[in-house]
């Protein structure tokens, strides 16, 4: 919710944000009465900020009458230098690894207490899984949520840790254990999650580091398993991670 944007002294923009704000990964689709009052505002100027933002394509209206973001705002995200950067860099490795193992490929930033994703390959043969390229997802839940939770400050441990939530029968929930999880993913220098995110679905994932070993993504893979294959996904992991790592400080100047 924006909140106060209704208020007199409320500019032009900051409710056409508040408008944009309302929509989330849960609010995917929104009618105008939901829109407005999310946003915070009165029917009469959510009705005519949406016809604006419509007209110039940043929001689109869906055959059920509802309204979507539309493609200039998702273009205008594609921008960000976080999104140029890391994802343009990364785009073949995660092609390589997909092409080698079938399964879902991920690739994330840490957005304040969020999983952002910046970059999937699946196939049919793929483990379904719920995210898809610009989702947010729990840190605590994934595994490229765990690599970036592990290396994010203490500050932002300690406020996820606060606020567990179960999403499966299988999310951690106590912060003692998550805790424990979280050094081991800093000793073994990758995470895994079994069935903690979506049933049937268990994941791998690495950090990808800069040459002054900062850790500016994390790289990941879904399977049905970990029993067999864990070694030699880690391996997979983390050649690609390596290469995304050196390609962002090398020659080209990207990073």
């Amino acid at each position: 919710m924006a909140g106060n944007t209704s208020s007199p002294g409320a500019t032009v923009v900051s409710r056409a944000m508040a408008v944009l704000g309302a929509f989330d990964e849960r609010h995917r689709r929104l009618g105008l009465s939901e829109l407005a009052r999310r946003a915070d505002l009165p029917l009469a100027t959510t009705h005519r900020i949406v016809g604006e933002l419509v007209a110039h394509g940043a929001l689109a209206r869906a055959g059920t009458g509802e309204y979507v973001v539309g493609r200039r705002i998702w273009s205008l995200g594609l921008l960000a230098p976080v999104q140029t950067g890391v994802r343009e860099v990364a785009s073949p490795f995660l092609n390589d690894l997909y092409a080698a193992t079938l399964a879902t490929v991920h690739l994330a930033v840490r957005e304040g207490d969020q999983v952002l994703y910046l970059d999937r390959i699946s196939g049919q043969r793929s483990v379904p899984v719920v995210s898809t390229v610009g989702s947010r997802l729990p840190l605590h839940s994934t595994g490229v949520g765990k690599v970036l939770l592990a290396h994010a400050p203490d500050t932002v441990q300690a406020d996820v840790l606060a606020r567990l939530h179960r999403i499966t029968p299988y999310t951690i929930t106590q912060p003692a254990r998550l805790r424990e999880q979280l050094q081991r993913v800093l000793a073994d220098d990758y995470a895994t999650t079994v069935e903690e995110m979506t049933l049937g679905a268990c994941s791998v994932a690495v950090p990808v580091r800069r040459a002054d070993r900062e850790v500016v993504a994390a790289l990941g893979i879904v399977v049905p398993s970990l029993k067999r294959d864990r070694s030699r996904l880690v391996a997979a992991l983390q050649v690609a991670a390596h290469g995304i790592g050196r390609s962002l400080t090398g020659p080209s100047g990207r990073g």
